[in-house]
């Protein structure tokens, strides 16, 4: 199939023994996860050639990392890329696994049977060998790797327990192309940042340095030029093509950061063969010269000088070699045609959410009910989950001693220390990698995003690997997390575009994710509640979003009517509660909404008004103008409370959606479409804010959405 393949032997027959530092029984299980790695991406092809295999992209000549995993202990967390094939398969050895070769064919084949992806993508991970999957191409696993690795030492500081010893060494494994992304570059900051202000770190950076990123070449000597010379990051250097100073070099580097519990980098020189992919023509880019370089440099023929040197004889090698080519062989047969994924409903099984029990709800940690504004429930709520759970922790940018830019986490830190409520470098892929990694290790993170438009050079976070972990791993790996995030516009007298945002298109696309839109102090509280519990208890990823220019409100018709205050939910026996002149509506929330429940007021029976956060005290006061008129308070934007949508449309046979994000990508697109999937068959209507960044001072009110619009719009639709 390759030269690589077809010359093996012939190259094995030309080899002179070397000697090695290392146990030959250690050599030759080595060499076996080796061939294992090699013969695997050999029986990719051929299963594509067949039509069974969908899946090419090999760890041909950087089988040296099988050394790496010698070197750390079977419980130490992996976060692996796709050229990890020698380590997964010497990381099964460890645990005397003997069906690695297997999961790696039945990963190809998309077969259902695939043990920790259920055959929705082909990743190394399994949840026994503590390998987290991961399928990133541009090292977007780093960020969570160094929160891993930040969560071990504050798991066991808060008492909680994890999943990995308190020893460990978090492992992470990247290509030097990835090695220039923005993200790995961050996320070896944080990592720094955190060593640098001696809070323990034990990472260790792999950089497998092929000098090719699928065509484009790394500079000799950039990542020992980028990352050798970084202060506080014990670097080291190991040609990956020679086992014996991989394990050497290996051995030392997981030492160091084991018994200092600080961060080190392992560049490993490695090749390049078969191309990026199976569809790779490396001819185009790469001269015969340069390939056949790389071919020499063959790891598999590095391993077999030192197993020379053992006293093993050339034709026992390459015997062992084609002993290990039938053996892959026949698993690719046997697993060739196996069933796969046989429907819509069974690909997305992972990413149902459970039903949220009231009895998990935490208690509350005070009975006060006096009326409160959106910003103290948040605050209370949070207090109530630190106090519940254990294992939450709070964290962002100025969260902690000044309590955040609007004083949302106020007095947090005071009542419950530093280690729980504490304060991030500015970087928001950190931020969130240090939230995916605590949620894998037994903690309960909810970060803090400060402003919408802070999101956005981080979002990938959420998407490739938050909101994919459950799917890719069939729940066997959950990083649950609650997301705060302040956003939406009309804050007056500070902000423009880039803290008065209301993109969340990118969110509402993001399979399995939960979005929490609360406007009512009360629904805030109860909602985050919500969250927290089907985090805790589901694993779900929850994004909360919180409207900035309602956090201090007080007022809902006219100054002094206290009407947007609301008393904490549950902090009065429901029974006993008589509507106050208030509230707004004819019920006040007990402590529990639903993930995809609405909230209705009023009766009217001419026009249902559907929005959302800032829209619903803007919707409120139309209504109080216009007889007939019901207001529906969506509060969850995903997913979208579709029954309560469609009973209070029919109820009136007239919506108009009020939508105070962007016309092109907002939310009123999903509910105008949930409506015309659902029958809806009465008059539709929407309006929106423009399709437009939003301005400084009063330029905004230019393109957002405006109560006027609202009312002009109701008006037209009932006549």
């Amino acid at each position: 199939m390759s030269q690589v393949d077809q010359l093996f032997a012939e190259r094995v027959l030309a080899l002179k023994p070397a000697p090695s530092a290392h146990p030959a029984d250690l050599l030759s299980a080595l060499y076996d996860a080796q061939l294992g790695s090699r013969h695997a991406d050999l029986a990719a092809r051929w299963l594509q050639s067949e039509g069974h295999g969908f899946y090419t992209i090999g760890s041909s000549g950087h089988e040296g990392n099988a050394g790496v995993a010698a070197a750390l202990r079977p419980t130490d967390p992996a976060l692996l890329h796709y050229r990890s094939g020698a380590f997964y398969l010497t990381r099964a050895a460890q645990h005397g696994d003997k069906t690695a070769l297997r999961d790696i064919l039945l990963g190809v084949t998309a077969a259902t049977t695939e043990p920790i992806s259920g055959g929705r993508h082909k990743v190394f991970g399994r949840h026994d060998l503590a390998v987290i999957p991961q399928t990133s191409t541009i090292a977007s696993h780093l960020p969570r790797a160094m929160g891993v690795a930040f969560s071990i030492a504050r798991a066991g500081k808060l008492g909680v327990e994890s999943p990995w010893p308190a020893d460990s060494v978090v492992v992470t494994s990247f290509g030097d192309a990835s090695a220039n992304h923005s993200t790995a570059t961050g996320a070896i900051n944080a990592a720094l940042h955190a060593s640098y202000q001696g809070l323990p770190m034990p990472l260790l950076l792999v950089c497998e340095d092929n000098g090719i990123g699928i065509s484009v070449r790394t500079p000799d000597g950039w990542i020992k030029q980028a990352y050798g010379q970084r202060p506080g990051l014990r670097y080291f250097d190991a040609d990956g093509t020679d086992l014996d100073a991989t394990l050497t070099m290996a051995t030392e580097a997981a030492t160091f950061v084991r018994r200092n519990r600080r961060p080190a980098f392992l560049r490993l020189r490695t090749v390049r063969l078969l191309g990026h992919a199976g569809s790779d023509v490396e001819a185009a880019y790469r001269t015969p010269a340069e390939l056949l370089a790389d071919e020499e440099l063959d790891p598999l023929l590095g391993t077999a000088r030192l197993l020379l040197g053992t006293g093993c004889t050339a034709s026992e090698v390459i015997d062992r070699y084609e002993a290990k080519r039938a053996e892959v062989m026949a698993l690719a047969r046997e697993v060739a045609g196996l069933p796969q994924l046989a429907s819509a409903e069974a690909v997305v099984a992972p990413l149902r959410l459970a039903e949220v029990s009231e009895k998990s709800l935490p208690r509350r940690t005070s009975d006060d009910s006096t009326p409160l504004t959106l910003s103290q429930s948040i605050n209370r709520a949070l207090a109530d989950v630190l106090a519940a759970y254990p294992e939450s922790i709070v964290f962002g940018e100025d969260v902690g001693r000044k309590g955040g830019v609007y004083g949302v986490t106020r007095g947090l830190q005071k009542t419950f220390g530093p280690a729980r409520v504490f304060d991030t470098l500015l970087d928001e892929q950190s931020i969130l990698g240090l939230g995916l990694g605590a949620g894998v290790s037994g903690l309960l993170p909810l970060p803090e995003i400060q402003y919408l438009a802070y999101l956005h050079n981080a979002e990938d976070q959420l998407r490739g690997e938050a909101a994919s972990l459950k799917f890719f791993s069939q729940g066997q790996y959950r990083n649950p997390m609650v997301l705060r995030i302040a956003g939406y516009g009309y804050q007056k007298g500070f902000g423009g575009h880039f803290h008065n945002d209301d993109a969340i298109g990118v969110l509402r696309d993001i399979p399995g994710l939960v979005i929490a839109s609360p406007s009512r102090p009360d629904d805030a509280a109860a909602m985050l509640h919500t969250c927290a519990v089907a985090a805790r208890d589901d694993g779900a990823v929850c994004v909360y979003l919180e409207p900035i220019a309602l956090y201090h409100r007080r007022d809902l018709h006219e100054d002094g009517d206290a009407a947007w205050l609301a008393p904490y939910p549950g902090a009065l026996d429901p029974s006993e509660h008589s509507p106050s002149e208030h509230s707004p509506d004819e019920h006040s929330p007990t402590g529990h909404v639903p993930i995809g429940r609405g909230r209705t007021y009023g009766d009217g029976d001419q026009l249902t008004l559907v929005t959302f956060g800032n829209g619903v005290p803007m919707s409120l006061r139309v209504a109080a103008r216009i007889p007939g008129v019901r207001v529906l308070d969506l509060r969850w934007l995903a997913p979208l409370p579709i029954e309560d949508l469609l009973r209070e449309a029919e109820a009136t046979g007239r919506v108009l959606v009020v939508d105070e994000t962007r016309r092109t990508g907002g939310v009123s697109e999903g509910v105008l479409a949930a409506l015309v999937d659902a029958g809806f068959t009465g008059q539709l209507a929407r309006v929106t804010s423009e399709d437009s960044f939003v301005p400084l001072g009063a330029a905004a009110q230019h393109v957002l959405l405006s109560e006027s619009t609202i009312e002009k719009a109701a008006r037209d639709l009932l006549s």
